[in-house]
């Protein structure tokens, strides 16, 4: 089982217990995994945003009504997330520089970029910047700014100043929704100019995104979809907005 999976059986086993609580021991034996791995995973969903640690275990943490909190955002198509982080790594190069969103989706992408690769990875995204800090090929280097709580992302005029400075080989993009006539689109106006700062920094630009976000609206566009290369999405897209998609300048590719 790869940690992207084991965490999210963790994440699933808290929300379906009783009190949203659950002992290391419980998790090592419901997993069959050793308590240390326990314990790293928790740490992992932790700093994410996901979890509370206490004492012998953890706790779930609550999500907020208007925008869901990255803890929540976590557990929805993790399947396909997972599916589609897996092709979004055949994107990468051999070597060069990665930006790297924020997101829940984008993480699962981090949790899986790979270890024999001297890639330079810019990212706003603070769990991911944590999550590879360790790796010895690459170098992880992290966007200033505020970081905001909802999205555990730094996103504020500093980010978007720096990311005017650098020019990336290729950026990993996240959206709240992608429609063909509207866009790109997310909920925050902080957010939105640094996405669009990384659409404008990058030559590829690549969205990943689940087929619940498309034909959807939200409520700031910050790119039109001709300027993606690629999408990638999970077979829960229709054909329709596929072609729709398509017809409107970028790849589209099924997970």
């Amino acid at each position: 089982m790869y940690p992207p999976e084991r965490q999210q059986a963790i994440a699933d086993y808290l929300v379906r217990s009783p009190d949203r609580r659950a002992g290391v021991v419980q998790i090592s034996e419901r997993l069959g995994v050793t308590t240390e791995t326990v314990r790293k995973d928790l740490d992992v969903l932790e700093r994410r945003g996901v979890l509370r640690r206490v004492r012998g275990g953890a706790e779930l943490l609550s999500t907020t009504p208007f925008e869901q909190a990255l803890a929540a955002r976590h557990a929805e198509q993790f399947e396909d997330k997972l599916a589609i982080a897996q092709r979004v790594m055949a994107e990468l190069p051999d070597d060069g520089v990665v930006i790297l969103d924020s997101g829940s989706l984008t993480f699962v992408c981090a949790q899986l970029m790979p270890t024999d690769r001297p890639l330079t990875l810019v990212t706003n995204n603070l769990p991911a910047a944590r999550y590879l800090a360790g790796r010895t090929r690459m170098q992880i280097m992290t966007l200033p700014g505020s970081v905001r709580g909802l999205t555990s992302a730094a996103v504020d005029p500093w980010t978007t100043k720096r990311l005017g400075t650098i020019t990336a080989d290729i950026a990993i993009i996240g959206v709240n929704a992608l429609s063909a006539e509207r866009g790109l689109m997310t909920t925050n106006p902080e957010e939105a100019s640094v996405k669009r700062a990384m659409l404008l920094a990058a030559r590829r630009r690549l969205v990943p995104v689940i087929s619940g976000k498309l034909s959807r609206t939200s409520f700031c566009t910050f790119g039109a979809v001709s300027e993606v290369d690629l999408v990638i999405t999970d077979g829960g897209a229709s054909p329709e907005t596929v072609a729709d998609l398509s017809a409107a300048g970028p790849a589209v590719v099924i997970a």
